[in-house]
This record gives C-alpha cells, sequence and structure tokens, in this order.
C-alpha cells in the first residue's frame, strides 16, 4: 500500500494557562503537523512541537523541515516498510527532531491503521492505564497551593512541580504541599537544570522526609560526570532530561557509575517512536526506569507518546499533560483520560480524527 500524498501546516494551539520554568514563560503553543494519505484513502497524522532551548531546532526550522519539496520522498513509498521509512527520516533530518517525529508519527499512524489495530497494540502492550502528572510552574507558595486544590478537584493524584530558581523557596513549596495536603498527591519536581550539585544535595536532604517521588534535571545538560559523583541514593531518583536528546545520550548516561535512575523520554527530543523505542530498549537492559514526558503538544503526539509507553515494560511514570491547558486542538479523540488516569483507546492506529 503505498503513500499517495503528504502535506504539513502549522497552527499555534494557544495556552489556557501560561506558566513558568526555570528559563523562560510559557504562552503560545505552536505546533506542526503531517498528514500522509494512503492510496487506499487512509490517513494519518503527526504533530511536533520543538523546544529551542533544549534541542536547538526553532520551530521556524522545524516548519522549514516539513516543507513539502523536504517530505515528497516518501510521496509513492510503501508503507508496509516502516522500518526504512523511518530510518530515512532520521537520516535526512539530523538536526530536527521534532520535524522526524511528526514524520515518524504520521508514519506509524498510517500503518496501524492499514493493520486496523492500534498503536499500542502493534508494539506489544505492557501496560492497560496509569496516572499522568498535571505541571505547576514556577510560582510562589500561595499560588503553589492554589493550583494543587484546583488539581485535586479535577481528580489528579501526582504533581510535578518545576523549581529551579530558588532553592529555599522551592525546599518552602514542597513542604507547605506536604503541610496542606498531606499524602494525598504523590510529588515530583522538574529542577529544569536550575541546581548545581551542592543544591541538589541540599534539596534532597531537607525533603527526603517529604517523600519527593523523584527529581528531574537538576543539573545543567552536559555536567552527565558531575550527576556520577551525586550520592547514590540521589542518583537512582534523578530523571535525566535534557540530558537525554538520543540513544547515543542513553549509552554514554548509563556508564558506570549510572549518572540517572530514570530516564525521561521525550518525543519531540529523541525525534519520534522509532527513536523512543531504542531509548526505552538500553534502559530496559540496564535496569532503568522510564518516565515519558512531553512539550505543550496537540493530543496527535502526546497520544503517540502514551501508547510507546504503554508498549514498554520498564514504564513507572508519566507526565503526558501538555495538551490539556490547550485552547484548541486539530483533531479530536486519541488517549482516554478518568481522573488523572490515562488509557489508549482501542482505534486503530493513534485513534484521533481530524476537526
Amino acid at each position: 500500500m503505498k503513500i499517495k500524498s503528504i502535506k504539513s501546516w502549522s497552527a499555534d494551539l494557544g495556552n489556557t494557562k501560561p506558566y513558568t520554568i526555570a528559563f523562560k514563560t510559557i504562552d503560545e503553543v505552536n505546533n506542526a503537523f503531517v498528514e500522509i494519505t494512503l492510496d487506499n484513502g487512509i490517513t494519518g497524522i503527526g504533530a511536533g512541537n520543538p523546544s529551542e532551548y533544549v534541542t536547538g531546532e526553532s520551530f521556524a526550522q522545524c516548519k522549514a523541515a516539513l516543507q513539502e519539496n523536504n517530505i515528497s520522498f516518501l510521496v509513492g513509498r510503501d508503507i508496509r516498510e516502516l522500518n526504512q521509512l523511518t530510518f530515512e527520516v532520521w537520516q535526512k533530518f539530523p538536526a530536527n527532531p521534532a520535524a522526524r517525529a511528526a514524520l515518524d508519527i504520521a508514519l506509524y499512524d498510517a500503518f496501524t491503521k492499514f493493520l486496523n489495530v492500534p498503536l499500542v497494540k502493534f508494539l506489544g502492550q505492557k501496560i492497560k492505564s496509569m496516572p499522568t502528572s498535571n505541571t505547576i510552574g514556577i510560582k510562589n507558595v500561595t499560588e503553589t497551593l492554589k493550583e494543587a486544590q484546583e488539581y485535586g478537584e479535577r481528580g489528579f493524584k501526582v504533581l510535578k512541580i518545576k523549581l529551579g530558581i530558588d532553592l529555599q523557596e522551592d525546599i518552602e513549596r514542597i513542604a507547605k504541599l506536604r503541610e496542606k495536603f498531606g499524602k494525598k498527591f504523590v510529588i515530583r519536581i522538574d529542577a529544569n537544570q536550575g541546581y548545581d550539585r551542592a543544591k541538589t544535595i541540599e534539596f534532597y536532604n531537607k525533603t527526603k522526609h517529604l517523600d519527593v517521588e523523584l527529581i528531574e534535571q537538576p543539573l545543567p545538560a552536559k555536567e552527565v560526570d558531575t550527576m556520577r559523583q551525586l550520592p547514590a541514593d540521589i542518583r537512582k531518583i534523578i530523571a535525566a532530561d535534557e540530558s537525554l536528546l538520543s540513544p547515543k545520550n542513553a549509552l554514554e548516561i548509563v556508564k558506570p557509575p549510572v549518572a540517572a535512575g530514570i530516564f525521561n523520554i521525550k518525543l519531540m527530543k529523541c525525534g519520534g517512536i522509532s527513536q523512543g523505542l531504542k531509548i526505552a530498549e538500553i534502559g530496559l537492559h540496564e535496569g532503568i526506569d522510564l518516565f515519558w514526558g512531553c512539550n505543550d503538544e496537540s493530543i496527535v503526539s502526546i497520544t503517540a507518546a502514551l501508547h510507546l509507553a504503554f508498549s514498554c515494560a520498564n514504564t513507572k511514570y508519566i507526565d503526558l499533560d501538555g495538551s490539556l491547558d490547550l485552547a484548541r486542538d486539530v483533531v479530536k479523540g486519541g488517549f482516554i483520560l478518568e481522573d488523572g488516569i490515562m488509557y489508549c483507546s482501542d482505534k486503530p492506529g493513534l485513534g484521533v480524527e481530524k476537526l
């Protein structure tokens, strides 16, 4: 079954709740989309949202990579050559992981619709459901508690708190969350490279009695060797995020002593499902837990990440809230969310439909 046509476009999906992380404020959500149409009329859709600060790929570069003249090499190709096609996409766009992700996801969606199976079933479903965290940006204590209350009322039981600017305020925010809510929430934190080695150790020592589940990327991305110097009990709960852009990075992280006990895999960092699978496999063989994250993304790519996450036996955490505060989207359907718990649908492919 051949690919008849392929097109791309972009849209600002808007953000109903702008938020701050250690290096910027998020107030718009630009996504690039790809749609593949097969000879029999089946379509597959993919989406990409780059983080220039993390990968070096700007949204303008992502859009440029997905121009028709750059992606037309897929037209006329047999969708059953999925692995070859995703390999060629990986080769052709080495500096554009979000553009690769959009193409890669669209290919997987089209292929699994052609097979008439959900993507997660094609990959091999290991997990049926899991609670996602919902993210609270960098805010003062009062605002943090207010937003936590709102998420609790919506049924969410896992919070990810963005930290990394003021260590003492960071510690106070976690302490006040526990003081007000007790064990109502699982709490994980993301320092977004905002700490050094000493601050990471201080944060851990002053909050370990507060039952913080994991610490995401406390140190700058390039300081993997510094992460190796942290005490073993801290490294065990560190999730490598900005340090983990590719399978090559994964291999570096697991060199002894292992720099982080958790891989944070994002399709927008690594370039889609095919590369995410490679990172997950390294984690499986090295005893690393998986934590699936996202940018501010369309339901399209959030659903793709969920299907991939649920196909991996070593998935322990998901943080796939990136579409929950969008003002709009280009599709409906996709994942199922009930009281903060995510499920895959039983529809073929990603189970999304264009609006």
